[in-house]
């Protein structure tokens, strides 16, 4: 037998009836060992599943598990490796490899199962943003509609964006943390001048800006339109949506937010959705909580959230406890500004301070229309632009890190 020429520990794989390991003498009885929990599931790549059945038992193994217990995660693994495409990347993680193991599936093809699939989406993620200050720079109409009154040429709005990213990188110093919000239509010189800077994120819009019901920008076919993006560029989409709603808008805007998180995952990039609801109704303690056990509802599970500032603090306690209900591996909430000024900005940076799933802002007009208008009316210079930009993005840096009890590094 085997035994004679080695006493080293001896796996034999099974396929879907498991794995037994035997780490002593071994009888006629194969089965007399130590048995490894078996998976079924629909084979659909056997590509890389050896390797996956090593990392999973070696996870066990050298972590000083029992044998049966890390040969049923060297099953488990195995299993997702032939259950879906890609290889090594489709390995599970840790996290993901206990969720199954305590919770199961439905699915014979694993890559089917949607709680899954997005827990191994959340927890690969490229980097890790734990707090996010952002100056939004991708308005559009707004900013058309200053260059009307200034009677500047629409062109120029593309040479204020690439200002308004040199503001944000003086502030930003290259430290952690900090990102912006750009448009296509009229940042694409803008994109350029961010990636000479470290920044730690980009947002991109993708919704027709002010419509209601909601619309993507340039096509309707949104997959088309993501598949030429950066991967570490992430959709930002403003939807105008209220629980109080007429059903029939909210079920229209309803499919089109759940088919663009499903292109959003098609093409591996991470989505912001942004809510606003204050606008076309009531806001309540209760107006966002409930906006988002809708969506949530349909399996929209966005790396971020973007909402308006609450009424209180209990409001915010209610958005923290749907998100951790729904998704624990939400990225979290950043803050919208509606061209508030810094003070009431301010105010709803201390509303948040005791739910920590709000990891910070993303404001634009408080910090550039008043640039915009003098730079686009001929009345200041690139660099006075670039000074006022930067010192009014730097205050609400200064306060957003103040009201969370820290300084800027």
């Amino acid at each position: 037998t085997i035994r004679s020429l080695s006493s080293a520990t001896i796996v034999l794989k099974r396929g879907a009836m498991g794995c037994i390991v035997y780490d002593g003498p071994i009888s006629d009885d194969l089965e007399d060992g130590v048995v490894g929990k078996g998976f079924p599931i629909e084979i659909y790549n056997v590509l890389g599943a050896g390797d996956a059945f090593m990392s999973g038992f070696l996870r066990g193994w050298l972590g000083g598990e029992d044998h049966a217990t890390a040969a049923t995660w060297a099953n488990a693994c195995g299993a997702f490796a032939v259950s879906r495409l890609l290889c090594a990347p489709e390995y599970p993680t840790f996290e993901e490899l206990q969720f199954f193991l305590k919770n199961g599936s439905k699915h014979l093809a694993l890559r089917k199962d949607e709680a899954i699939n997005h827990i191994h989406w959340a927890t690969t993620r490229r980097r890790d943003i734990p707090s996010l200050m952002a100056l939004a720079c991708d308005h559009r109409v707004q900013l058309e509609d200053v260059a009307a009154r200034a009677g500047a040429d629409p062109a120029r709005i593309h040479d204020f964006k690439v200002l308004a990213v040199k503001a944000a990188a003086k502030v930003a110093a290259g430290r952690d943390g900090y990102g912006m919000l750009i448009d296509e239509k009229h940042g694409r010189e803008a994109m350029f001048e961010f990636a000479h800077h470290p920044f730690s994120w980009l947002g991109r819009p993708v919704e027709l800006p002010g419509s209601r019901p909601l619309r993507f920008e340039f096509s309707q076919d949104i997959g088309s339109q993501l598949t030429e993006w950066p991967v570490d560029h992430c959709i930002k989409c403003l939807c105008f949506y209220h629980p109080d709603d007429p059903a029939a808008l909210k079920e229209e805007q309803q499919q089109k937010l759940r088919a663009l998180f499903e292109g959003a995952r098609k093409v591996g990039r991470e989505l912001l959705i942004e809510i606003i609801a204050g606008k076309h109704g009531k806001l309540d303690d209760t107006t966002i909580p409930r906006a988002l056990e809708e969506l949530y509802a349909l399996g929209i599970k966005p790396d971020w959230w973007k909402l308006e500032p609450q009424v209180s603090a209990g409001a915010w306690a209610k958005i923290e406890a749907v998100i951790l209900k729904h998704d624990p591996w939400c990225r979290g909430v950043v803050l919208l500004g509606l061209e508030s000024p810094q003070d009431e900005l301010e105010a709803a940076f201390a509303a948040t301070a005791k739910a920590p799933i709000v990891k910070g802002f993303a404001v634009g007009r408080t910090i550039f229309v008043h640039a915009a208008e003098q730079w686009l009316a001929g009345k200041m210079s690139d660099d006075e632009a670039i000074a006022d930009m930067a010192s009014r993005f730097e205050q609400l840096t200064d306060a957003w890190l103040a009201a969370r009890g820290r300084k800027a590094a």
